[in-house]
């Protein structure tokens, strides 16, 4: 579990934008109950919101094990949106593989361990939204445009709720009737299929894929890679997107491995750029290999997904 602890100290770390100070203090409800454990959110309302009420919800990254809504990088991301008018959505979720032990997981079992921490995860975003559309006018934002956004396991989460709500899978359950997001933004995200490749039985979300081309942690190709079953990242996910003409934006950083969960901050104008063009109806196919000399590889464009969970 050491290996996952430095691993949120990382994603608060590589954040490179600083804010001196919280400008907006956020409010904090209770969107659901799993047992006897309230599951929370802070909502950032910006002093001078957007004409167009859009809001962010937003998953924290840890590897299903760590992270917290509240954790400085979050707390900052949310802030610079906030800045620029969005209602930002901080969310807590089950971290199912805390119950996991680390020298347990192998090759073996490790989809299946996965699979249910993503499908929770989703199911708890799922949740999140549906308290949204349930409390949208006393939140002040719009139903139509609640854009999901999300680092590392929570990329994984969010993208994995907008697949299951195109193809009425069971996480996807408690999303109003007919409700799609804005927009899905992945930092360091992919999908879990079991048995079948994807495949969107309705268009996804347009999605903006920010990922690193070593990334080995979510693998940016698929892992395993010589099953059906598993994670597909956004190298598969870009073909299955252009074959149906899905738009999405494809952020892929060369030479990069997992650090690219932690931009959030970093990359905000980008975020900026493609929500506002996705709001106002431009569907629009971008592909773009980044090349930035301030993003510089670490250990953790060495590390793989194993390294992470045995503490190598």
């Amino acid at each position: 579990m050491k290996k996952i602890i430095l691993y949120t100290l990382f994603l608060v770390a590589a954040t490179v934008v600083a804010v001196a100070q919280d400008t907006v203090v956020p409010q904090t409800y209770e969107f659901v109950k799993r047992g006897d454990k309230p599951l929370l959110m802070d909502v950032y309302t910006p002093a001078t919101p957007r004409q167009d009420s859009a809001c962010v919800v937003f998953m924290f990254g840890g590897g299903f094990v760590s992270g917290a809504r509240n954790n400085a990088s979050t707390r900052q991301y949310c802030q610079l949106l906030a800045e620029r008018g969005y209602t930002a959505i901080a969310i807590d979720y089950r971290l199912h593989l805390k119950q996991v032990d680390a020298d347990t997981i192998r090759l073996t079992n490790m989809q299946s361990i996965f699979c249910d921490a993503i499908n929770i995860g989703a199911e708890d975003c799922a949740a999140a939204v549906a308290f949204l559309c349930s409390n949208a006018s006393k939140l002040g934002i719009s139903t139509k445009r609640i854009v999901l956004c999300g680092s590392s396991a929570g990329a994984i989460s969010v993208m994995q709720l907008d697949y299951c709500r195109c193809n009425q899978l069971r996480p996807a359950a408690v999303l109003p009737s007919g409700w799609k997001p804005a927009a899905v933004v992945a930092y360091s995200g992919a999908i879990y299929c079991d048995g079948v490749r994807p495949n969107y039985s309705t268009p996804p979300a347009p999605t903006f894929f920010l990922h690193g081309d070593a990334d080995r942690i979510v693998n940016y190709k698929k892992f395993p890679p010589v099953l059906r079953s598993g994670l597909y990242g956004p190298k598969k996910l870009h073909k299955l997107f252009e074959k149906n003409d899905y738009a999405h934006w494809y952020f892929i950083f060369d030479g990069i491995g997992h650090e690219v969960s932690g931009l959030m901050s970093y990359t905000i104008q980008e975020f900026d750029a493609f929500v506002n063009a996705t709001l106002k109806g431009r569907q629009m196919h971008y592909d773009a290999t980044l090349r930035d000399n301030d993003v510089k590889p670490t250990k953790w464009t060495t590390m793989n997904v194993f390294d992470l969970y045995k503490g190598k």
